[in-house]
């Protein structure tokens, strides 16, 4: 494994909060992840949800609360590092973040920020590095 990538541990517990999926009868569970940076992530996953229930949920939410669709839809899939953590940190105030965040580790989305975290082929990892070779005097 190389250092851009990570193990992730996913652990689920059932979440009583969410009274109207489970009323629908949809599983809902918050879940931890734990990024390879030791970093910990709540996020919430619903069962056959996928992005059709985001969509429904994102509708729920006034549009302007909403990052991904107030700016430009490429800085989620941004080339620059500074881009992509700048989507990341947009996405920490998002009131769907946890449901994003779960459909993206379901889906094992190949890459992009999504639910603020960077996915790169269904994993995901701590930052983007830059293009090219690292400078010499950074290794020293």
């Amino acid at each position: 494994m190389n250092s851009t990538t990570s193990t992730t541990r996913i652990t689920s517990t059932p979440n009583s909060t969410i009274r109207d999926q489970e009323e629908r009868g949809d599983t809902m569970t918050a879940s931890v992840l734990e990024r390879s940076d030791g970093k910990l992530v709540e996020f919430q996953a619903t069962s056959g949800a996928g992005l059709g229930g985001l969509h429904d949920e994102a509708a729920k939410v006034d549009e302007s609360l909403l990052p991904c669709r107030v700016n430009d839809p490429e800085l989620w899939f941004a080339e620059l590092p500074a881009d992509v953590e700048f989507a990341k940190t947009l996405c920490q105030a998002c009131p769907v973040r946890q449901l994003c965040l779960g459909g993206a580790l379901e889906r094992r989305e190949p890459w992009g920020v999504w639910g603020g975290e960077l996915f790169l082929q269904g994993t995901v990892i701590p930052r983007k590095r830059p293009r090219g070779r690292p400078r010499k005097d950074a290794a020293a």
